[in-house]
């Protein structure tokens, strides 16, 4: 291809095609193979996807939605049984809890969710059991109205093998 009918071609493609190939680019440089577990999930959205003859399953996967929430720091016992109502809720549409977070010292406006799931395909039918579940609606709306978080933010990470669920040494063994 000439460097004419390159230039050409990138720029009848869509503004939503482009992004989507950036995205496409810059998650595989950064996870490899591991990204195409969910591929298919965000092809739908993303017509053109260059990951979407990747789709494979890794059945072994293990990923976590990190939840970061910055709170009203006057409404801590608000959120705490926000929180304390996921406990029920989570484990009942799908989602492995792995646990909420308060703060306790230094920051008091910021506290964490941590949510797992066998991939993000595992995430998304578990989306839309909380959708479909009343209590989780409640707890949302309850939320909602006493506007007890201000900002919410979702990353999705992985574990570093060999650097989790490990208790602290016996005393002598250091």
């Amino acid at each position: 291809m000439q460097p004419d009918e390159q230039q050409q071609s990138t720029a009848n493609i869509s503004r939503k095609r482009f992004f989507a190939r950036c995205r496409d680019g810059l998650l595989f440089f950064l996870f490899g193979e591991r990204l195409s577990v969910w591929a298919s999930a965000v092809d739908k959205d993303y017509p053109g996807s260059l990951l979407a003859s990747t789709h494979t399953s890794n059945k072994d996967m293990t990923i976590t939605c990190f939840i970061r929430y910055e709170i009203d720091p006057y409404q801590r016992e608000a959120f705490k049984e926000y929180a304390e109502n996921w406990g029920r809720i989570i484990p009942r549409c799908g989602g492995r809890l792995v646990g909420y977070f308060l703060p306790y010292e230094g920051s008091n406006n910021v506290a964490w969710g941590l949510i797992a799931f066998d991939s993000l395909a595992s995430y998304e039918a578990y989306r839309k059991k909380l959708k479909a579940d009343a209590e989780a609606r409640k707890n949302f709306e309850s939320a909602v109205a006493k506007r007890i978080i201000l900002r919410e933010e979702r990353t999705f990470v992985e574990a570093v093998d060999g650097t989790c669920n490990f208790s602290a040494a016996p005393e002598g063994a250091r």
